[in-house]
């Protein structure tokens, strides 16, 4: 894979001009996200993102060492951000049923707010995933999310509510792919249906068929 050549490290910003390194670091994520998310990572350029951030590009390369790895960084933290909203729902004092239907909210709710997030996965996935793979601890870091979802099924299949031989990685998917689909395919469903959906009347009727339709898939018949 081709990287862009790494500028000489800055010691340190001037006195005038120095600012809190995590700070400064997040900022550059947030302008970052947004421009690999609206031009893919070829059509990016470092020196938008320095012009949006009132830096220089020499420092983007300081903290990150280079646009490659701006972007892996970019892919980690939109992932981080989705398992922290998983991992914040305290499903071990939900019953199994409102466990899975909140889990299934949070991606609603996170997708839903995050449309940069779906576009970077867009990007990904128009790439082969191939700067992803690249990204170290990315598996990991989302096997909490089916870890989360099997502890729920398990403790559902024990109490009689949902039935056996479901996986809980099928599930992460039906959650995952009616999220990303209200948000990613909002324009052309709207234009060959005349429906926005992510109209806001329309929006607690979406959300209660996403809980609908998991816990339904997984009722013990």
């Amino acid at each position: 894979m081709t990287q862009e050549k790494s500028m000489p490290a800055v010691p340190s910003l001037s006195p005038g001009r120095r600012r809190d390194a995590e700070r400064t670091r997040a900022e550059l994520l947030e302008v970052a996200t947004d421009e690999f998310a609206e031009r893919g990572y070829s059509g990016a350029r470092v020196d938008e993102i320095a012009n949006r951030t009132r830096t220089t590009k020499r420092m983007i390369y300081y903290y990150f060492g280079g646009k490659e790895q701006l972007y892996l960084a970019v892919l980690e933290r939109a992932y981080a951000e989705i398992r922290a909203a998983e991992r914040a729902v305290d499903v071990d004092h939900l019953d199994p049923v409102a466990a899975l239907r909140r889990l299934a909210e949070v991606t609603f709710d996170h997708h839903e707010a995050h449309p940069a997030f779906i576009k970077l996965v867009g990007v990904e996935n128009a790439q082969h995933a191939r700067h992803m793979r690249h990204v170290a601890g990315l598996v990991d870091l989302n096997s909490s999310a089916v870890a989360l979802l099997d502890g729920v099924l398990e403790r559902g299949r024990r109490d009689g509510l949902f039935r056996s031989g479901v996986d809980a990685l099928d599930v992460h998917m039906l959650i995952s792919s009616f999220c990303f689909f209200r948000v990613a395919n909002r324009h052309t469903f709207g234009a060959l249906f005349d429906r926005d959906l992510l109209d806001p009347a329309r929006r607690e009727h979406y959300r209660t068929m996403l809980g609908d339709l998991v816990t339904g898939y997984l009722r013990e018949v």
